[in-house]
């Protein structure tokens, strides 16, 4: 059958069309459209209205579509930015009512094993899903989860906490992002180190993009690209270093990722050096993926 599944991040709404039967999974087509709805969330942890409304319309607009391609279910589902809100209730029955789609909003661990299903295709590893508002730390074994949590720092969330207009800014940057981690890690220590890790999310696929030099709309060249520690350190410099207007420039970077893409590497960094780790393969598949798995794929896990 055909389905479709929308995640509502803390930077982007996403959409995946897949095609499900005897166990495989066919994706079909994405989408994706920049709505930064972490940055509407106010002291109060309330979201603007302005910032449920351009998320709800992007919904829409990709409910639409899935249904125009065939999809005979539409899955919704919120993370980091929604998760933390005040007003969810309200968002809820702002999407309910434009886009006749029921919300699930997950826990940071549901967020947590998303990623995992999405990343991985069995064996013995660990995942890192950095997004707007949150990070996730997943370590698993073939398809199931042995310890899976959420972090407190996302690129977004990391923007707003400390400015990054050089290299010097970096050192203050990671310093943030590592005191979440360590806290996190402490509540939450590794089972066993992961013979090898993933990356899942917009840093890791920008980073390949433009250390391939391709284009970012090019997935194909993306997944599976390896990015070593020390040549993100060296992307981090030379990108802190750049005007804003600059890095839109490069063909690997996303216009509206321009602002927040040092953040997501310092987040990175931050991980790799809490967590020894030398090296890190980027996954294009992430919670969405994940998602249909579990509905759909992974009965076991399914409710």
């Amino acid at each position: 059958m055909k389905a479709a599944v929308i995640g509502i991040g803390s930077n982007s709404v996403r959409m995946l069309l897949c095609e499900t039967a005897d166990g495989e999974l066919r994706r079909l087509r994405r989408d994706r459209a920049g709505t930064r709805l972490f940055a509407g969330l106010d002291e109060e942890r309330n979201l603007s209205a302005e910032a449920m409304a351009k998320s709800c319309a992007a919904v829409k607009t990709m409910a639409e579509s899935a249904r125009r391609d065939g999809a005979e279910a539409i899955h919704l589902f919120a993370t980091s930015a929604t998760r933390d809100a005040a007003n969810q209730a309200d968002f809820s029955a702002l999407l309910l009512r434009e886009t006749g789609l029921t919300l699930e909003i997950c826990s940071g661990e549901t967020e947590a094993a998303l990623s995992f299903f999405g990343a991985t295709d069995g064996g013995d590893s660990g995942v890192i899903d950095i997004g707007g508002g949150s990070t996730e730390i997943i370590v698993g074994a073939g398809m199931t989860v042995q310890l899976g949590f959420s972090c407190q720092i996302g690129a977004v969330r990391l923007a707003g906490m400390t400015d990054i207009h050089s290299r010097q800014d970096l050192p203050a940057a990671q310093a943030a992002a590592a005191i979440v981690l360590e806290e996190a890690l402490r509540r939450h220590p590794l089972p066993q180190q992961p013979a090898a890790w993933r990356g899942t999310g917009g840093t890791f696929t920008t980073l390949a993009a433009i250390v391939r030099g391709v284009p970012w709309t090019d997935r194909t060249n993306m997944h599976g690209t390896v990015l070593r520690r020390s040549d993100v350190r060296r992307l981090a410099a030379e990108l802190a270093d750049m005007p804003i207007e600059a890095r839109k420039s490069l063909p690997g970077l996303q216009p509206n990722r321009a602002d927040i893409i040092v953040h997501g590497i310092c987040i990175l960094l931050a991980c790799m050096d809490k967590l020894g780790m030398e090296q890190i393969t980027v996954s294009e598949y992430g919670n969405l993926d994940g998602y249909i798995k579990w509905r759909y794929l992974l009965k076991d896990h399914a409710q």
